[in-house]
């Protein structure tokens, strides 16, 4: 395992960001001094605060949705620099391991979302994640948990002070739910040292995060970090172990709702609020209960792009939600 040196200079075979856990930046920066530097090859550790940095969590009511600090949230653990890292090389990231916390949340924040026209008063849902590997949501209905990481990213080439919402080519605000144990996530260096940064750990998630939230968890993460110049790529490409489908997913089936229109971004509002509608007859569930839980378990694809002049996107609800 290679060295690595902390901000203050100490050395050792393991790296662990534990002793430097409160220094998270909020922003991308590529003038920002690296709170750990290690070399090619070498694993770390992380403690990864939630998405809303601690504002929500286990005893929370809807008055932290409704007054949360958006100046301070989706911290990530970072920057965290590579030795030897240049513009024009590609950093592998391999997550190796990761411990959800005991809790989580998931909230509708007004303005916020894909449907944030129509849903526009907070929300909030708290999570006990247990044991089995399931989170309760409500009687008879339980979301299996697929941890990943939500923002990886380097710090951009462009001078400045940038958000880490929005995604970009060096990656960040990614969301992919398969960025979890076992894949590896190649993204492009743009300044000396990558300035990796990693945050906003979700327990589970739905391919699309509709209403803004997952279950948002805080976590441990444990990450090998290496420098490829046998590669060339000009935006975020990944490697994955894990089957796409969930193997109780695949025996129970799904219900699927679709959305079809000229536009790719109205036929995926057509396809959620068909599903919205699906939950709440067959379900009972409220509104915004249906929204939710879209968010955090319903796998949007975008099932047909050629046939002009309308295009297809599928929305797919896992029955083995449903006890």
């Amino acid at each position: 395992m290679s060295d690595a040196t902390d901000g203050g200079g100490r050395k050792g075979g393991f790296a662990s960001i534990h002793e430097v856990v409160n220094r998270t930046q909020l922003n991308w920066s590529n003038d920002r001094e690296p709170v750990v530097t290690v070399r090619s090859g070498a694993e770390l550790t992380l403690v990864v605060p939630d998405a809303s940095a601690g504002q929500i969590g286990a005893g929370s009511g809807l008055d932290a949705v409704a007054n949360l600090d958006f100046d301070n949230v989706n911290p990530t653990c970072g920057p965290i620099q590579i030795e030897g890292a240049r513009p024009g090389d590609v950093l592998a990231i391999e997550i190796r391991r990761m411990e959800m916390s005991a809790h989580g949340w998931t909230a509708i924040f007004p303005g916020f979302g894909l449907l944030s026209d129509q849903f526009t008063s907070p929300w909030l849902k708290l999570w006990e994640i247990g044991g089995d590997r399931r989170a309760s949501f409500r009687d008879g209905i339980t979301v299996p948990l697929q941890p990943f990481c939500g923002v990886i990213g380097l710090a951009p080439a462009e001078p400045g002070v940038h958000s880490v919402v929005p995604p970009r080519r060096v990656g960040g605000n990614l969301d992919v739910k398969q960025l979890g144990e076992g894949a590896t996530l190649y993204l492009p260096v743009e300044v000396d040292g990558a300035l990796l940064g990693i945050g906003d750990t979700h327990a589970a998630q739905g391919d699309g995060e509709v209403c803004g939230t997952a279950i948002e968890s805080p976590a441990t993460v444990t990450v090998r970090l290496t420098v490829r110049r046998d590669l060339d790529i000009d935006a975020p490409e990944f490697d994955v172990t894990r089957p796409l489908e969930r193997p109780g997913a695949a025996v129970a089936g799904y219900h699927a709702t679709t959305g079809v229109a000229p536009d790719l971004m109205a036929a995926t509002r057509q396809a959620i609020e068909r599903m919205i509608v699906h939950l709440t007859r067959r379900f009972g569930l409220a509104p915004e209960e249906a929204y939710a839980l879209c968010s955090v378990a319903v796998d949007l694809k975008i099932s047909e792009v050629v046939d002009t002049p309308n295009w297809v996107v599928s929305a797919f609800l896992p029955n083995d939600l449903f006890h």
